[in-house]
């Protein structure tokens, strides 16, 4: 069962309104689910309104910031809980420790980069933790082709490539990463996160 489910998203709320309003709707689908939101820490873009939203909907939200950040007074002050890190390494570490699941949202090179750094840890036998995509108005749908691409052309193996978990509507990629995370935890042992 998932109880921790770490957010990767952008710190901006895009160009399309429907992507902040899927990071809201995937805060309030976590709280409602009794899945404790694991995220970066901040109080702008999409990651402040998915933080909101879960805190609103009676959710438990854990933040983690890098002090260079927090100074910059984005950190979200009126969260469950907000721990304060040296690096940006840090914050990932903490942030992968914490979570059972991991679940991109809409967002920039810093989501993509979070992502495919679990999905590489997962690849390499680090993890069994499920990832996914939340693909809100086909956001992803070109990545999807690419990582199609790199299946196909030898880079990656057709197993490594059906883990990521890809959905359009929040409620159901949760249980898909559910499904997906009684699986892992049936066929193989779990391993720590460096």
């Amino acid at each position: 069962m998932l109880r921790n489910i770490c957010v990767f998203c952008g710190s901006s709320a895009g160009t399309d309104p429907r992507y902040l309003a899927a990071a809201q709707s995937f805060g309030r689908a976590l709280a409602v689910a009794h899945i404790r939101v694991i995220y970066g820490g901040a109080s702008v873009g999409l990651m402040g309104a998915l933080a909101n939203a879960a805190l609103d909907a009676g959710g438990d939200v854990i933040g983690v910031i890098p002090a260079a950040l927090f100074d910059r007074e984005i950190a979200h002050r009126g969260l469950t809980d907000l721990r304060v890190v040296a690096s940006m390494h840090e914050r990932k570490a903490m942030m992968a420790e914490l979570a059972d699941a991991f679940v991109a949202l809409p967002g920039g090179l810093g989501t993509l980069e979070e992502l495919f750094e679990v999905w590489t840890w997962g690849m390499l036998g680090l993890h069994q933790k499920p990832y996914g995509l939340l693909n809100v108005g086909g956001f992803y749908d070109r990545l999807i082709a690419f990582l199609d691409q790199v299946t196909a052309h030898g880079f990656m193996r057709p197993e490594q490539r059906a883990r990521l978990v890809m959905d359009a509507n929040g409620d159901t990629l949760i249980h898909r990463l559910q499904l997906s995370a009684t699986n892992s935890a049936a066929s193989t042992p779990s391993a720590v996160i460096p």
